[in-house]
């Protein structure tokens, strides 16, 4: 039988430290319920313990990877509840991974827009004859598919 393990109490700049998450996202997150409230001190202080740690690792590692908080808000309630199947879990994460390849696709887009426009540019005097100038004051010249 594993050892129990002893919970670590500390003030939420500790926190801050142990996991690399702000101070003040740490104190959004239990605003918007991704984070339980955690203890109070006689003086009012917020007291963290190591299941604050554990959840604000597996928080932070999702926004990491971009996932939404109402995505992670969702995750959570599957980790937090193992019998639940994680039908829901694999949906989230294959739409998550739609959007990046969607936003991969558009940042390509973009980038082939300003080497053009870029390569197009000769030196010459902005008022009358950047070809960067005139492309982004004429957005009918532009080549990328996001308009």
């Amino acid at each position: 039988m594993p050892a129990p393990r002893l919970e670590t109490v500390m003030p939420i700049g500790a926190l801050a430290e142990r996991t690399g998450v702000k101070v003040e996202t740490i104190r959004y997150y239990e605003q918007v319920g991704l984070l339980p409230p955690p203890e109070r001190s006689e003086g009012n202080q917020r007291r963290y313990g190591l299941r604050h740690v554990e959840r604000l690792a597996f928080i932070k590692h999702a926004r990491d990877l971009g996932f939404a908080v109402d995505a992670i808000r969702t995750l959570l309630n599957l980790s937090d509840n193992p019998a639940l199947a994680c039908d829901e879990a694999h949906a989230i994460s294959v739409s998550h991974l739609a959007d990046v390849r969607h936003k991969i696709a558009r940042l390509r887009s973009l980038e082939k827009e300003l080497e053009r426009i870029a390569a197009a540019c000769s030196g010459g005097v902005a008022a009358c004859d950047c070809a960067i100038i005139e492309a982004l004051a004429d957005h009918s010249q532009c080549r990328h598919a996001a308009h």
